[in-house]
Parts: structure tokens; sequence; C-alpha cells
């Protein structure tokens, strides 16, 4: 499955604390138009179940974890965030849900555009068949 990668972000720091830089062009490869995050996320809670058209995101668990569940219309992958110090770089028609909130989670979304329903497919066998004619 080639629409996702995981970036590691360089941290820099010393004994006052860390910092990491998220920069448009530099460790973001794509140029962001909308940033927004996800906390207080109730226990046993499931978000996302759709797919999009045309957006990249780079998710960033800033505090606690989440698992993502990838699909690209022929497999599945489950990737764990739960390092600050990286990003799950999303691109092309993937389908995503996203499930196992910490009780601490901050989940940081850069995304290319801005909100648009139009690029959503909320209904999967919608997105199977968006596959299917893609390729």
């Amino acid at each position: 499955m080639s629409n996702y990668k995981l970036i590691d972000f360089k941290t820099l720091g010393d004994d006052r604390g860390s910092l990491i830089a998220i920069e448009e062009g530099y460790n973001t490869p794509f140029e962001i138009k909308r940033v927004y995050y996800i906390f207080d996320t109730q226990k046993g809670v499931e978000r996302g179940f759709h797919a999009h058209i045309g957006l990249k995101q780079l998710a960033i668990v800033v505090k606690g974890c989440s698992t993502f569940i990838l699909d690209n219309g022929k497999e599945r992958k489950e990737i764990k965030l739960n390092n600050p110090n990286q990003g799950l770089l999303i691109e092309g028609l993937i389908w995503r849900e996203m499930k196992d909130f910490s009780e601490d989670c901050v989940l940081l979304v850069l995304a290319s555009e801005h909100y648009d329903e139009k690029d959503y497919i909320r209904d999967y066998d919608k997105f199977l068949e968006e596959v299917r004619n893609d390729s």
C-alpha cells in the first residue's frame, strides 16, 4: 500500500525540553491550508470512516496514542501513532478509520486543502467503486 508513509521529524532540544518544527515544503510535502486537532475523544469511540478524493493529510499524535486503519480497497493496514516525533502522511484514495484513542490523546492534522464536503467519500461501497474506476 503506497498511499501512506510515516515521516520522522527532527527533534531539537536541550535541558529545557524538546521542540519539533513543522515546515511546509521541508517536512510537510504539501502546502498547508487547514490545521485541526481532535481531543477529549471518549473511550471506545471510533472516528473517520471516510476517504478523500484529492486531499493530503499529515496526522501527528502530539500527546497520547491512537490507531489508524488504512484501506486502499485491496488491503488494510493498522498503524499505531504514539510518538510526537512521527507523522502519518496519507495521500490519494484511501479509506481511513481511527480508534483506540488514549484518554489524553491530542491528534493534530495538517491538510492540503480547505474543508470541502465534495472531497469526502463517506460510503464504503462507493469508495470501493471509486477505487475500481480509478484503476
